[in-house]
């Protein structure tokens, strides 16, 4: 007859099976760990990346929307899908949608990455795939993404678009709004809007002032047919960014954030009571 201290000892032991799958997970752990505290994954390596970029703390740029102006042609919408390749409207890099203020008063709101200078996305990147550049961009390195999609998930103002499959699609807004300049991301990483940050960065080469040479200007802002949209350099103060900003009384969205969002918007025109 078996006793119950003999079966309490039975269920103690271990077999072979779960000495190999502790040791196995054990090992795992360790690897892991070590990636994280000293190898490519360690925060001494993320913040010791090599940005290529020519970004420079003598610029921080912005954009204004003029939500009274725009008239919801989506103009800004297509030409952005154009110039960036992304072929699906389910992986828009620039939002719109129709929207009504507590008052009745029907307008069109736009919202592309609001480049947040407190950004909750770059803050949660385990890898260091994402991070705001010295000009206040938030740079996205697709090469280095693991597809987490942490920062999908820390971004408040759904920004952010995870590519689960390589689009073989022929993209619908090319060439009536625009050729692509940029590559079509691989699978398995997360998307988002750049400002057009290549045109910025070739524009400063070649003497281009973004916000005013159509060359150096996100497209979304070149194609809009009312002016709804400037964009530029807010340390500079004759920027149509400035210029916006000091004539306009603007808001940014959910300030309470603490983000610091770089779009700034003119609220739609209040109805007549």
């Amino acid at each position: 007859m078996t006793t119950t201290s003999q079966k309490n000892k039975q269920s103690s032991l271990l077999s072979r099976r779960d000495v190999l799958k502790i040791a196995g997970a054990t090992g795992g752990a360790i690897l892991l760990s070590r990636a994280f505290t000293s190898g490519p994954l360690s925060a001494d390596s993320i913040s010791g990346l090599a940005r290529t970029t020519h970004a420079s703390a003598a610029h921080e740029w912005h954009m204004g929307i003029d939500l009274d102006k725009c008239i919801g042609c989506q103009y800004c919408l297509w030409a952005c899908q154009a110039t960036n390749d992304v072929p699906d409207d389910e992986m828009r890099w620039n939002v719109g949608f129709p929207e009504r203020t507590e008052n009745g008063t029907d307008f069109f709101m736009t919202r592309p990455c609001l480049h947040c200078q407190e950004a909750p996305c770059t803050k949660v990147c385990p890898v260091g795939a994402t991070w705001v550049r010295e000009d206040g961009i938030v740079a996205m390195d697709y090469d280095r993404c693991i597809g987490c999609r942490y920062c999908e998930v820390a971004c408040p103002y759904d920004v952010r678009r995870f590519n689960w499959s390589v689009s073989t699609a022929e993209n619908p807004y090319d060439p009536t709004w625009g050729t692509p300049e940029v590559a079509r991301r691989p699978r398995g990483v997360v998307e988002k809007c750049t400002f057009c940050v290549h045109r910025i960065d070739r524009g400063l080469e070649q003497g281009l002032t973004p916000g005013v040479d159509p060359q150096a200007t996100p497209a979304c802002v070149n194609i809009c047919p009312v002016g709804a949209r400037v964009f530029g350099d807010v340390h500079d103060p004759d920027s149509p960014i400035t210029k916006f900003l000091e004539e306009n009384d603007t808001f940014r969205l959910r300030e309470d954030f603490g983000t610091e969002p770089k779009v700034h918007y003119v609220r739609p025109a209040k109805e007549e009571v």
